[in-house]
């Protein structure tokens, strides 16, 4: 029991969690302001198109009844209207963090990779067997190739 708390709580405070119990927090934040513009804002105009002003100036509309049954369509496009606020805004970030990360990496492929010290010896050594021996150097690549 102890080893397993202990390899869950090397999971819960790794970075990657933090940084996804972060953004869920900041979503739900974000989620609460459009929330609040669709219903603050967007729902009044969605009344007044589908239902018009009452006479005391409240807007009606955005629901129907069917056999006492109320269907409430203003609360439906509401719902998608924040969906796709939302999901356009969620893509504009990843766009941006994307575009962000792959600048990263142009970078990281513009310079020239240079080899590994012991790689540069090999090159090197090579280099002396085969001005020494042409004949031996060739013949053990040939043998490489072969195999």
């Amino acid at each position: 029991m102890k080893k397993f708390l202990e390899e869950f709580k090397a999971f819960a405070l790794k970075g990657n969690v933090m940084d996804m119990s972060i953004g869920v927090i900041i979503g739900a934040a974000f989620g609460n302001i459009v929330t609040s513009l669709t219903d603050n804002f967007i729902n009044p105009l969605i009344q007044v198109c589908t239902g018009g002003m009452g006479e005391d100036g409240v807007a009606i509309g955005g629901s129907f009844k069917i056999s006492g049954v109320s269907f409430n369509y203003g609360a439906f496009l509401s719902a998608v209207i924040n969906f796709i606020i939302m999901a356009f805004i969620l893509f504009c970030l990843l766009k941006a963090i994307n575009k962000a990360m792959s600048i990263g990496k142009k970078e990281e492929a513009a310079k020239p990779a240079e080899d590994p010290a012991d790689v540069k010896l090999l090159k090197e050594l090579v280099a002396i067997v085969k001005e020494q021996n042409p004949e031996a150097a060739k013949a053990a690549e040939e043998k490489l190739a072969a195999k």
